[in-house]
């Protein structure tokens, strides 16, 4: 899917999640698309799952 039609999608979940379940709703489910886009971005960009348990086992700096 291209980015206008995934934006599409995205505004239309939006608006349904507006209309109803009200404002907190639209909030998670804006929140809970931005950690899925951002999962996405970070897994075409070429992260591995051994990056997050190197950032784990690491500690307190």
């Amino acid at each position: 899917m291209k980015t206008p039609g995934l934006g599409t999608a995205a505004g239309m979940a939006l608006g349904f999640a507006g209309f109803f379940g009200g404002f907190v709703a639209l909030l998670l489910v804006a929140a809970l698309g931005a950690t899925g886009w951002a999962i996405g971005h970070w897994v075409d960009g070429g992260g591995r799952i051994s990056d997050l348990r190197d950032v784990y086992e690491r500690g307190p700096r």
